[in-house]
């Protein structure tokens, strides 16, 4: 590739998703403008306090079901972070991660957390990397078997047809049986890029990382469903759902902000009026986005006193393994 091929690969990879995040901004804006908003509150006082509890509790699930998924990289890695400091740490980061996006939450908060309290770099991108594997086998075979079981009804221009879709969702159940499949039958369960390794788990840790991550993203959409009050069928929620959390990974828009709300009116059109579609997705983001981050902003302010107190803040060049035996009290080489 000539070196002008190369700079405008190099400024496409950059500007294309902006371009596209502020794109779908302005259709969510111009779409917003033809809401009844004054209906939507009206729709929103109508929820079911009860339906509204009992959502919460799901989302609690959840969030501890997503934070177990750190469980792997700790085993894998034996960074020796103890149970409860690994999944508070796993939570507080996936609240920041929705509201603010991947890099912030998924990556740099984990990061700031995890190395707080001693555990290397490389360590936690280990961590990082076996976290996301679990959350997206969990999507594929999720997603799968839901274009399989019951395509989506989408919008007469999106629609490739219920034979493509499911297609679509029987390759995404071979993707996640092969990952299945690699790690009970490969030897050494190293994968290795340039100068990076990451240790796979062996077939049972990997059929348990495929239950949790499918778990979160059914009790995900499990929440959206109770709020619909059983007026939409659950398979149609679940798969306005996993459809919308594509859509805001493509666009990059932090939160999804628009872009979940625009899936949801947009595929449940012709069930529900769009003011009450959109009262249930915005008491969904309430309870499932900034509950959780009210709660997360203190107990990171929490994590980052109570590490200065102890003093883990890690030096350069010592390991987590030197790390542990001095707490242990034994020697060091």
């Amino acid at each position: 590739m000539s070196p002008a091929w190369q700079r405008l690969w190099w400024w496409t990879k950059r500007v294309a998703p902006w371009a596209l995040a502020a794109l779908v901004l302005a259709l969510v804006a111009q779409q917003a403008r033809a809401v009844d908003w004054a209906q939507v509150g009206v729709s929103l006082r109508q929820l079911s306090p009860a339906r509204v509890a009992l959502a919460v509790g799901l989302v609690a699930l959840s969030y501890a079901v997503y934070a177990g998924f750190d469980l792997v990289g700790r085993h894998l890695t034996r960074h020796g972070l103890s149970v409860p400091r690994t999944l508070g740490t796993a939570a507080i980061s996936y609240a920041f991660n929705l509201n603010f996006g991947a890099l912030v939450g998924g990556f740099a908060m984990r990061l700031r957390l995890y190395t707080r309290w001693g555990v290397a770099a490389a360590t936690v991108a280990k961590v990082i990397a076996l976290s996301m594997t679990t959350n997206w086998l969990g999507y594929l075979w999720v997603a799968g078997g839901v274009l399989l079981w019951s395509p989506p009804a989408l919008p007469g221009g999106w629609a490739p047809g219920d034979a493509v879709l499911r297609a679509l969702g029987a390759a995404m159940v071979v993707l996640a049986l092969a990952y299945l499949v690699l790690c009970a039958v490969s030897r050494p369960r190293t994968l290795r890029w340039r100068d990076h390794e990451l240790a796979l788990p062996g077939g049972r840790l990997a059929l348990a990382q495929a239950l949790a991550g499918g778990a979160n993203w059914v009790l995900m959409g499990t929440i959206v469903w109770v709020l619909f009050e059983g007026r939409v069928d659950f398979a149609t929620v679940l798969g306005a759902l996993l459809m919308a959390a594509v859509a805001g990974v493509i666009t990059h828009v932090p939160a999804g902000l628009g872009v979940l709300e625009a899936v949801f009116v947009a595929t449940l059109s012709g069930a529900l009026p769009a003011t009450e579609v959109l009262a249930v997705v915005l008491a969904y983001r309430a309870a499932y986005y900034l509950l959780p981050l009210a709660l997360a902003l203190p107990a990171y302010a929490w994590s980052e006193a109570a590490a200065r107190r102890s003093g883990a803040l890690r030096r350069p060049g010592v390991k987590d393994s030197d790390r542990v035996l001095r707490r242990s009290g034994r020697p060091t080489a």
